[in-house]
């Protein structure tokens, strides 16, 4: 409803939705005399109108209950398919959530996901949900277990901009910008998450060359096809589209929190440096941009009780700590740190006012 996006009515809507029949049943019953009277004693006329009236709610009826309900709108995925590097058929220039658990690679279109809003899947027997919101530009990968029960969802609404998800079991309501449950039985509970990276396919089969990727089901064809210039942020909504400038509600970040404090990055500013060295509590930080000005990286920038400053010159990156070489997947190639790796940071591309609603201590960075 309007306005209801920038209003805290999160627990009006779940009575409304928890208890929609009970309200519908007392509103019959409270209509029903009324009704069976007027067709009664009634004149031609006013049986007419309210005739049409009653066509018109259930028109109404109709296009809320089956039409315009989230998980009528955007379908879960009816057949799942994976394809080996050689065999994709995925644009090697298109941005992935990328996920490795137990070397095993996985790399699901944003795309595709953006439009399913979750898809599921398993990588080595352990059950992974993988999201995507487009309205907030966020992608999250969870495990899907809830009290040690494999758990199921479905998309529910929206609530600040952010996709909802309700569980099949005890029907609370779940934000998928964090994983916390915010209305129903299981109030608080929290979804553990599971390590992710947004980039270019072509960067993550750089360094997941036995990686499979996630392929489009083609009954959703026409549905990928308008999602085409999401990855630019040239779609058409006023929702989904980019805001080019700094620092606006729709403006690019990327946001990093690491021991309850949170920061986020500029796009812009990141786009021009192509490499940004800062330090929130207990975490020298580094980030990267490829030249495709699409795949970014953040590492700690501390390696054995020593914080590394570094120098980048096209894709050459160098640490004047030592003079070593290292590459954009944070693994040194040459030098006396060779064969070191970095530690990656979790880090995520949002939407400004998403980062910001959902982490209100945000800090922003800015160079000096």
């Amino acid at each position: 409803m309007p306005g209801s996006q920038k209003s805290n009515t999160i627990e009006l809507a779940y009575f409304l939705g928890s208890n929609k029949n009970i309200i519908r049943l007392i509103g019959y019953l409270l209509l029903l005399y009324p009704l069976f009277y007027l067709f009664k004693n009634g004149v031609k006329k006013e049986k007419v109108v309210v005739s049409i009236l009653f066509f018109i709610y259930i028109s109404i009826f109709y296009v809320f209950t089956f039409q315009m309900e989230a998980d009528k709108m955007f379908y879960q995925p009816t057949n799942i398919t994976f394809l080996s590097k050689d065999k994709n058929k995925i644009p090697s220039h298109k941005l992935v959530i990328g996920v490795e658990l137990d070397g095993f690679a996985r790399a699901y279109p944003i795309q595709l996901i953006g439009y399913h809003h979750q898809v599921r899947d398993t990588i080595n027997n352990k059950p992974i949900m993988v999201t995507y919101c487009t309205v907030c530009r966020t992608g999250r990968v969870y495990s899907p277990i809830v009290n040690g029960k494999v758990e199921t969802f479905r998309l529910v609404g929206m609530d600040h901009f952010n996709a909802m998800f309700e569980d099949a079991t005890t029907k609370s309501w779940w934000r998928q910008s964090n994983g916390l449950c915010i209305a129903g039985p299981l109030r608080g509970h929290q979804l553990e998450e599971i390590k992710s990276t947004q980039l270019t396919l072509s960067a993550w089969e750089r360094a997941h060359n036995n990686t499979l990727v996630l392929q489009p089901d083609e009954k959703f064809k026409e549905k990928f096809e308008k999602m085409d210039n999401y990855d630019k942020g040239t779609s058409k909504s006023d929702l989904t589209k980019r805001n080019s400038t700094s620092w606006k509600d729709k403006s690019w970040v990327i946001g990093i929190q690491n021991a309850g404090v949170a920061k986020c990055y500029d796009w812009n500013q990141i786009a021009r440096l192509r490499i940004i060295q800062d330090s929130i509590p207990n975490l020298p930080l580094l980030i990267l941009l490829e030249n495709d000005t699409a795949s970014f990286h953040t590492y700690s920038r501390m390696i054995q009780n020593e914080t590394l400053k570094f120098i980048k010159k096209g894709d050459t990156i160098r640490d004047i700590n030592t003079g070593s070489y290292w590459n954009y997947d944070g693994l040194c190639l040459d030098g006396k740190l060779k064969g070191t790796v970095l530690q990656k940071v979790g880090s995520f591309q949002e939407f400004l006012h998403s980062w910001e609603f959902f982490h209100p201590k945000n800090l922003r960075y800015s160079s000096k």
